[in-house]
């Protein structure tokens, strides 16, 4: 989200460029708004994918939330935007189209009658390239035969189960009703946002349990050949909690400070590489290296919070008061999970192992012993407690820590 980049320069841009590339992520989708500042953090973005010249891609999303589209002149930065970087060597082409995409847009007309004559009059009249133009419409996908101005569709809610329940494949009647049109497929590690209606009056979570991000990735590699891109969501939108990069200083944060201080998720990397190379290939990796990945909510589902404006989010039951713990083992053994008065003991087989026990009150630790008893890994990360029915605000994020 640019719109939370706004200390960023090219060297902030290059950082993340590289981090993401660590992660076995390919490009950045470079969400868009209305701020007059935004464009010249989208100019720092290209530079910094040029400098470093590892082959990094760029695509403008447009945030229709955001951007004015009701009068024909509001197509201008639309199209500013994809003319100013249609010749850059960063900018990702697909089958010999650039590739744009938006959040929303169904309530965009640019002057006409329609929103899909909207869209071909924004798209298709004073910009340069010829466009890929893939959108997160929230439509009846019965409609898109008749939608012409999109070429392909990204269905953004399915990165998240929508009920009280487990994710599940419900692309396919998009893949099918978006016909030979690109599809892209959302993966996201959680979903907890926490404003009041004195804000931006969203407070909610999707469930986010049983090892979210990996059984998501899961069912993407499974239905490879039905997928054109996966885009992870998100890098930086703190306010959703659903980022991987690395937390931004506060005056880049959208008031989220207080659900993102302490919850790094960094260590969300190994494991995006681990799937990503997978999906890309086709084949999973060998595990070469033993490594635990924890992730855990600060304090129970049913806590009542003393200190907080806003209420309980909604949907708050929806979750489990449960350490989750994807263990990555290059040979098979034992694992022990602890925190608190909670324990469990597991033995795992060479691969992805999927393990998880109650929380209780304290803090995480992590034992990997080999069939033969040495000691694999022995992780205790610091940094988070979990403190049962007691809390000042309510917090849904997710606490992540993965072993060196």
């Amino acid at each position: 989200m640019v719109g939370n980049t706004y200390s960023y320069a090219q060297s902030d841009w290059e950082t993340d460029i590289q981090l993401a590339q660590s992660a076995g992520i390919d490009g950045f989708a470079l969400n868009v708004g209305s701020l007059d500042w935004e464009s010249d953090r989208v100019a720092d973005a290209y530079a910094a994918a040029e400098a470093l010249n590892t082959g990094f891609k760029l695509f403008i999303s447009l945030d229709m939330s955001s951007l004015a589209c009701a009068a024909t002149t509001d197509a201008d930065p639309i199209r500013a935007y994809v003319n100013d970087y249609s010749a850059h060597p960063n900018q990702l082409w697909y089958s010999d189209n650039l590739i744009l995409s938006a959040f929303d847009g169904t309530g965009c007309l640019f002057g006409q009658d329609t929103f899909d004559d909207g869209w071909n009059y924004a798209l298709r009249n004073g910009a340069y390239a010829n466009i890929w133009f893939i959108p997160a419409f929230f439509v009846d996908p019965s409609t898109f035969g008749s939608i012409t101005s999109i070429n392909g569709i990204f269905d953004w809610n399915a990165g998240w189960p929508s009920t009280d329940a487990d994710i599940s494949w419900t692309d396919g009647t998009w893949i099918t009703d978006i016909g030979d049109r690109a599809y892209i497929a959302p993966v996201s590690p959680l979903f907890f946002t926490h404003y009041g209606p004195d804000s931006y009056n969203k407070n909610w979570i999707y469930r986010s349990d049983d090892w979210l991000f990996a059984s998501r990735w899961e069912e993407l590699i499974t239905n490879r050949d039905s997928i054109d891109f996966v885009e992870i969501i998100t890098w930086n939108d703190f306010g959703e909690s659903h980022y991987i990069g690395p937390i931004a200083p506060d005056e880049d944060q959208p008031n989220s400070e207080a659900w993102t201080t302490g919850f790094d998720h960094q260590a969300y990397y190994a494991v995006n590489k681990y799937y990503a190379t997978a999906w890309k290939t086709g084949t999973y990796p060998t595990i070469t290296e033993n490594q635990i990945f924890l992730t855990a909510r600060p304090h129970s589902k049913s806590a009542v919070c003393t200190s907080d404006s806003v209420a309980q989010p909604t949907n708050a039951a929806w979750t489990d008061d449960n350490l989750y713990a994807l263990v990555f083992a290059a040979q098979a053994g034992t694992v022990v999970l602890t925190i608190g008065s909670s324990t469990g003991t597991f033995s795992v087989t060479t691969g992805v192992n999927k393990l998880k026990i109650a929380l209780a009150v304290g803090s995480p630790t992590a034992v990997f012993t080999s069939t033969s008893g040495a000691t694999l890994v022995n992780f205790a990360p610091s940094g988070f407690s979990y403190t049962g029915s007691t809390c000042s605000v309510y917090n849904f994020n997710y606490y992540a820590a993965i072993s060196s």
